[in-house]
């Protein structure tokens, strides 16, 4: 039986955390439900999988009046505890943004696995989370989708033996169309993504392909390539999720249907393989065509900001990362438009800098500051465009 915590329980890959787990009864067991504000909707889980703690990481929201045997707590504090629970074996990190990295250290620190869905973790936290693990002695696995094609793909074979990695992107709901198409699209326009379902923030983040250079970062910091050996191509379908390309020119890619179930299961149960026949079986006919393209760096300018910040190290990805959430939730808002979000971003990437980083302390900093800019630089754009 494996023990398992979910930090983000109630939202989309929380929820498809439960969905698998709830197929495996005999397999995993919740021991840590914890949400952010989402009261009724954790004490709903509670009710169901009995958990040993749950969790509110905001202390202003009440506990439900009939928390049943489990036991709840509130606060910043008592999530990094539920991190770090002595009786758990796999934590699955569904975190929305930044919030994400402290508990990501914790868990590593405490010996755990991570089964990591919290992509902004790495991105800002960079080598400190691998370092945490190597403390610790605790293990990441990726819960992105393309992210665990890779490890798939790099099982058995050294890095030497890689060339390069190639990640794949949707293209999102505005695949195809130029930057003075994107002027005008709304908030809405940009939540109806065509192949997967997931939350407001990363919905967005899909839409601007800011989210595809999050992952080149991600990939960058969890397997030890060069910026150079991380490519990331326009993949509509959604079926190949990412490739792998050795030296002597052989290629390797993880193919299946668009859900998040297959790689939380995979991350929950690594490196075993487990029966699942709920999940859809991959049919090569219907699947076809399977169709790539480049991406237009003109039209999603978040990209290869994010990349350049990859490279520039230091705390640039934190600080893009942290830009991008002001941006994010600026647009959501409607306060500034679709391609001003690249605006908001370099203008904090400009005015914080890529600062070295020694501590999760330097992290917290670089991305306070990056919100101070970039909620700025929102004003200023808004100001201007009611000008």
């Amino acid at each position: 039986m494996i023990r398992v915590a979910i930090l983000g329980s109630t939202g989309s890959i929380g929820r498809s955390a439960l969905k698998v787990i709830r197929r495996h009864p005999d397999r995993f067991q919740p021991v840590v439900l914890a949400a952010n504000r989402r009261s009724e909707a954790l004490a709903d889980q509670v009710a169901e999988f009995a958990p040993k703690v749950a969790v509110l990481a905001d202390d202003s929201v009440a506990l439900p009046s009939t928390p049943g045997a489990s036991r709840w707590s509130r606060g910043r504090e008592a999530l990094l505890e539920a991190a770090a629970h002595p009786d758990v074996d796999v934590v699955v990190n569904a975190l929305v943004g930044a919030a994400g990295l402290e508990p990501t250290l914790r868990s590593l620190e405490a010996g755990h696995r991570v089964a990591l869905a919290n992509k902004e973790s790495l991105v800002a936290g960079g080598a400190l989370v691998p370092e945490a693990a190597e403390r610790g002695g605790g293990e990441i696995v990726p819960v992105d989708s393309e992210h665990s094609a890779i490890l798939q793909c790099l099982e058995g074979h050294a890095q030497r033996a890689v060339k390069r990695l190639v990640l794949t992107a949707s293209g999102g709901p505005f695949r195809g169309r130029s930057r003075a198409e994107l002027a005008e699209v709304d908030p809405g326009q940009a939540l109806r993504h065509p192949t997967w379902d997931m939350g407001a923030k990363i919905s967005i983040d899909s839409a601007s392909l800011a989210n595809k250079s999050l992952e080149v970062i991600e990939a960058h910091v969890l397997y030890g390539f060069d910026y150079d050996d991380i490519d990331a191509v326009v993949h509509p379908q959604s079926i190949i999720h990412s490739f792998v390309e050795f030296v002597d020119g052989s290629v390797l890619a993880q193919l299946g249907f668009p859900t998040m179930e297959l790689p939380i299961l995979y991350a929950l149960s690594y490196p075993e393989r487990v029966t699942d026949e709920s999940l859809q079986t991959y049919d090569p006919v219907e699947a076809s065509p399977l169709t790539f393209e480049a991406i237009d760096h003109d039209a999603f300018p978040l990209f290869g900001l994010g990349v350049r910040a990859g490279r520039s190290g230091g705390c640039a990805p934190a600080v893009f990362n942290a830009g991008n959430e002001v941006a994010v939730q600026a647009f959501l808002e409607e306060r500034v438009g679709f391609l001003a979000m690249a605006e908001v971003v370099d203008a904090a990437l400009q005015e914080v800098g890529a600062h070295e980083v020694h501590s999760a302390e330097d992290v917290v900093a670089a991305d306070q500051a990056a919100r101070t800019a970039a909620a700025s630089a929102v004003e200023r754009i808004r100001k201007k465009g009611n000008g």
